[in-house]
């Protein structure tokens, strides 16, 4: 397998992917530009090149979205500023009556080595909860209901919470992909 850094400021980020995929990844944190758009792969391919032309070395990178179906796909990757911004009892709101709440979380993760450049996608079918409801996770876990659950990510046991990550989050792809290399 290839030496590779994942670009993350998030140590806990770091430290699973290094457990998932058994051996060690180099961390660094790096404030890396984010272009706007809803296209995820977009998103995480601008992040995944630039973090190559800084680091020099075999990167990794990752984003996230959360869509609603009844936003037509949005907030999508905006999500994470509407998690810092908007309380989410207004977020959950944000759906009118009759409205559908369905949504998908997605997580691309980009590699690129300089020449190499590949996408693994993971997602979870959910719905967006009425109110938000938990006091475990990050993010917008608890405002959303993961398919095959009556509660959010946030208030799941550790098992549920453990499934749906896995299902979310590409790992088994990109540990594929890296031990082909």
């Amino acid at each position: 397998m290839p030496n590779v850094t994942f670009i993350t400021g998030n140590q806990h980020k770091a430290d699973y992917l290094s457990k998932y995929l058994g051996y060690p990844v180099d961390h660094v944190k790096l404030d890396l530009d984010e272009i706007q758009s809803t296209d995820l792969k977009a998103i995480v391919e601008h992040k995944v090149r630039q973090a190559f032309g800084l680091v020099r070395k075999p990167v990794i990178v990752e984003d996230v979205s959360l869509e609603f179906e009844a936003l037509g796909g949005l907030p999508g990757p905006f999500i994470k500023f509407f998690v810092e911004h908007v309380p989410p009892e207004t977020i959950c709101s944000m759906i009118g009556n009759g409205w559908s709440r369905k949504a998908t979380a997605r997580c691309v993760f980009g590699y690129f080595d300089g020449e190499d450049l590949e996408f693994f996608e993971g997602h979870l079918d959910g719905a967006i909860a009425e109110t938000p409801s938990g006091d475990h996770g990050y993010g917008w876990d608890r405002i959303f209901v993961p398919e095959g659950y009556a509660v959010t990510r946030a208030s799941l046991d550790e098992e549920g919470d453990r499934k749906t990550y896995l299902e979310i989050k590409p790992f088994a792809k990109l540990k594929k992909y890296l031990e082909s290399k």
